[in-house]
This record gives C-alpha cells, sequence and structure tokens, in this order.
C-alpha cells in the first residue's frame, strides 16, 4: 500500500496561473461545475483579475475532489482536461490533486470514488453539522496498493471502459422514468378533456379539446369558500411542542402533503384563526415558489391551519380530487402560467385563480374517472419504483466496479464487460 501524498501533490501551488495576465481569461469552476460524468461543465470563463484571491488554482489534468458534504459523499472527483489559457480557478470547497511522475491521474482520480475512500472520508469530517469537509491530511494519508505505472493505466483503461457503460444504462433508466411520468400527465389531460368518451368534442379558448356535453365552469362557481392561509407574520404563532401543524407551500406536493419540516401552531390559535382553518376534503394550492401545486387535504390534517397558500372547499359542483387533478394537470398548469408573477419567487393571486375555467362533468363521472386514473397512477408508481431500484443498484455496481479494480482485487485484462 501506498499514501496519496506519494503519488499526488495535494493542493499544490499553481505558477502558470501566476504567468498569466490579469485580464486573461481562466476557466471558472463553482463546486456545481464539478461532476465525474459529462456532466462536468467547463464553459465558465473569467478574468484572471476576477478569481486573484478567494478561489483554489488548478491546470489541466489536475483532479479536483469535492470536500464538502454532501458533494463528497456523491463521488464527484475529476479531471479537468481542458482549461482556458490551460488553468483555472474554483470554489474553495475543492481540494486539488497534481499526479506527480510515474502516477496515472486517472487512477488517482478514480481512487477518489471508491467506497473506502467516501467512507473514510466522512468518517474524519470536521466542522458543525450541515457544513462539514474532509481535511487535505485525510487525503493524503489516505493509502491505496502500490501499482506499477503500467498496471495504473490498465486499471484506468479498463474503468474508462466500463463506467460510461454503467452511466448510459443508468440514463436510459432515468429516461424511461421522465417517459413515464410523460404518460401519466398525457394520460391526466385526456381524462380531463373527456374527449376520450365523448361523442362530440369543442375546442375551448383556454382548455383546448372538451367534451362538448360538459359544462365549462369557472373556479369561483365550484367552490363555498376560498381564501388565503395566514399572511402576516405567521411565524409569531410557531409553536416548538404540542399543536397542530401549520401548512406552508413547501408541504405541498402534487396530490400529497410533506410533513418532514412542518411547522405547528396551538390548537386554540388554530381555532382561533377560523378562516385559514383546514378540514378534510379542503383543496391547498401554493401559493409562492410553485404555484399552483395542489392537495386535497385528508383525515388526519382536520383542525390544522396554513400559512400563505389558498384554500378552497369545493361545493356540490365538484369532488375534492378533481379540483386537486385539474390544478395538477397541464390545463390548470397552463392557466397559471398566464397568471403567476414575481422573478425572484413565483407566485400567484386568489383574484386571478378564482377565475380560471376547468371542465366539470357530473360528480358521478369525476368519481369513475378518478377510480380509473388512480387504478393507472397505482400501475405507475409501481414502475416508477421499479426503475428507482434499478438506478440504485446500477450506482452500487458502479461504486463497487471502480472499488475492487482499483484495490486489485481482479484482474481487469481478463474481465468481462460490466454492462
Amino acid at each position: 500500500m501506498i499514501r496519496l501524498r506519494y503519488l499526488a501533490d495535494v493542493n499544490p501551488s499553481c505558477p502558470a496561473f501566476e504567468t498569466l495576465g490579469t485580464d486573461e481569461q481562466v476557466t471558472f469552476m463553482p463546486l456545481e461545475s464539478v461532476w465525474a460524468d459529462e456532466r462536468l461543465d467547463l464553459t465558465r470563463t473569467r478574468r484572471k483579475s476576477e478569481t486573484a484571491t478567494g478561489y483554489v488554482r488548478f491546470q489541466e489534468g489536475d483532479i479536483l475532489v469535492p470536500k464538502v458534504t454532501p458533494t463528497f459523499q456523491a463521488g464527484r472527483s475529476a479531471i479537468v482536461p481542458r482549461l482556458a489559457n490551460g488553468v483555472g480557478a474554483g470554489s474553495t470547497e475543492l481540494h486539488v490533486l497534481r499526479a506527480r511522475e510515474g502516477a496515472d491521474a486517472r487512477f488517482i482520480c478514480y481512487a477518489t470514488q471508491t467506497s473506502r475512500f467516501l467512507t473514510e472520508g466522512v468518517s474524519r469530517f470536521q466542522g458543525v453539522a450541515g457544513l462539514q469537509r474532509v481535511p487535505e491530511l485525510f487525503i493524503r494519508d489516505f493509502s491505496v496498493p502500490d501499482h506499477a505505472l503500467g498496471e495504473q493505466r490498465r486499471i484506468a483503461d479498463f474503468l474508462d471502459q466500463q463506467i460510461p457503460l454503467l452511466d448510459r444504462a443508468v440514463e436510459l433508466r432515468m429516461e424511461q422514468a421522465a417517459l413515464l411520468r410523460e404518460r401519466q400527465r398525457a394520460g391526466v389531460a385526456l381524462l380531463l378533456s373527456g374527449t376520450s368518451t365523448a361523442s362530440q368534442t369543442v375546442i375551448h379558448p383556454v382548455l383546448g379539446p372538451v367534451n362538448a356535453a360538459w359544462p365549462i365552469l369557472r373556479l369561483k362557481r365550484t367552490v363555498q369558500r376560498a381564501g388565503v392561509g395566514v399572511v402576516v407574520n405567521p411565524s409569531s404563532y410557531f409553536v416548538e411542542d404540542g399543536g397542530v401543524p401549520f401548512i406552508h407551500g413547501g408541504n405541498v406536493r402534487e396530490g400529497a402533503f410533506d410533513l418532514t419540516n412542518v411547522k405547528r401552531i396551538s390548537a386554540e390559535d388554530s381555532d382561533a384563526l377560523h378562516r385559514s382553518r383546514l378540514a378534510p376534503g379542503d383543496v391547498v394550492v401554493v401559493r409562492a415558489g410553485y404555484p399552483g401545486r395542489a392537495a386535497v387535504v385528508p383525515e388526519h390534517l382536520s383542525g390544522s391551519n396554513c400559512a400563505s397558500v389558498l384554500l378552497f372547499t369545493p361545493n356540490d359542483a365538484v369532488e375534492p380530487k378533481w379540483l386537486e387533478t385539474f390544478f395538477n394537470s397541464e390545463q390548470g398548469r397552463s392557466q397559471v402560467r398566464l397568471v403567476q408573477y414575481g422573478a425572484a419567487q413565483e407566485q400567484i393571486n386568489l383574484g386571478d385563480v378564482v377565475e380560471f375555467v376547468l371542465p366539470v362533468p357530473s360528480r358521478d363521472e369525476q368519481r369513475l374517472f378518478m377510480r380509473e386514473l388512480q387504478e393507472k397512477q397505482d400501475d405507475l408508481v409501481r414502475l416508477d419504483r421499479l426503475i428507482s431500484e434499478s438506478v440504485t443498484l446500477l450506482r452500487e455496481r458502479k461504486r463497487a466496479l471502480i472499488s475492487a479494480a482499483v484495490m486489485g482485487e481482479f484482474d481487469v485484462t481478463t474481465a468481462r464487460s460490466a454492462a
């Protein structure tokens, strides 16, 4: 075994950077541009004078290793092959490794992507929770097999051939998942239009093709209550313990609520704020951030309250689930896009939303279509879960292959293809 300090200089100086003129361009790499695959972004440049202080410096062929959580654990180390004027500057959340003579930079880079490197690095983290970093000393002292240069190159050549195959397999699985979601959206749009069962269709100027037999109503005619959650200093109602959930826009997903980081309000305050108190069957719609995203309030959130979201109580014209589905569909989103505003944070106003139009078949038809939609969604959720599990296994296989090859656990010259 040999320590990395004998194979690479860690955070070395960059004389080539110093020789450049102050107005010459260098490649600029913030942390989000550093990836181990084709997402590596070398397109950004800045003048040398703009990066003279507060950034790490590197040159072509150096290895960049993210030092901060959670980027470190993702194994996003990368070799920088082409840089403006041969040099670059980047985030101080990067360690820079430069292969010494007699060492292969690709082998060193793969060594920093092994399971052992990542696991031991996490155990050596320094700093407060949420912003921890792997120290330089850990990298310098990390040990790898003392392969001869020729063997390092053979290992790197093998991984250069196999890893893209596994990455492509992951990419194809992700594309498959995206197609499933697109199929789901198309199915919802078809269901809400009623055109699949219509004897006659019409083209509505806002909704597009719809069942000619279905009434088109403004949203305000389908609800008995339309309001906004607490908007004036909602934080003054927060309680640490007890109480009931105080729903914000960040807790609303499409068709569900995420209570992971939900704020809480006392039951007494929630009762006093009766205009924004939630009841089962109410429909909560995100007002700012991801405007238009909607979910029906379930039984277990009865008596809860809400802040900075839109709140609707459907009347006898619509099923709550029909209204939720409308908001989350392209028919609803297209109307949201027409009225949303704000550069820093997109948002919508209640006065605009109540003027939205939606198709309103009979309640029996709504319930029938919602059952049909739920069956299709259950199938898609199952398929999506299988794809997600497949992606996880492929990524685990990739990490295991890198680790085994670097550690010399098999002969790369006779190994079978990984994918």
